[in-house]
């Protein structure tokens, strides 16, 4: 079973950046897609970015589009997370997961299909 370790999360004012790493405890094969969502108090979970793994194709949330970049690096079994010009409705925590969605992208963006999630990490944006 592949273990999820993220790191990088913090405190920044807007307009700051962070990268969120995220390490995955081995290579798998089967793992299609790694990618990242958040989780505000008293708000629903949400997808923010996502990349698949052999293919490279990326998708994002129109709330990160043109602000955050998803990249993997296979070789560290690494996705980061870069976050520039961040605002205060970023402050979540953010979860790294990996799994097997189908090819839609309804179902890459179903929190089921990931069967590895890390512990999350915090990001506070302040104003």
């Amino acid at each position: 079973q592949v273990k999820l370790v993220e790191s990088g999360g913090g405190s920044v004012q807007a307009g700051g950046s962070l990268r969120l790493s995220c390490v995955a405890s081995e290579y798998t094969y089967s793992v299609k897609c790694m990618g990242w969502f958040r989780q505000a108090p008293g708000k629903e979970r949400e997808a923010v970015a996502f990349i698949y793994s052999r293919l490279r194709s990326t998708w994002y949330a129109d709330s990160v589009k043109g602000r955050f970049t998803i990249s993997q690096d296979n070789a560290k079994n690494t996705v980061y997370l870069q976050m520039a010009s961040l605002k205060p409705e970023d402050t979540a925590i953010y979860y790294c997961v990996a799994g097997s969605p189908p090819g839609t992208i309804a179902d890459m963006l179903t929190p089921q299909w990931y069967n590895e999630w890390g512990q999350g990490t915090q990001v506070t944006v302040s104003s």
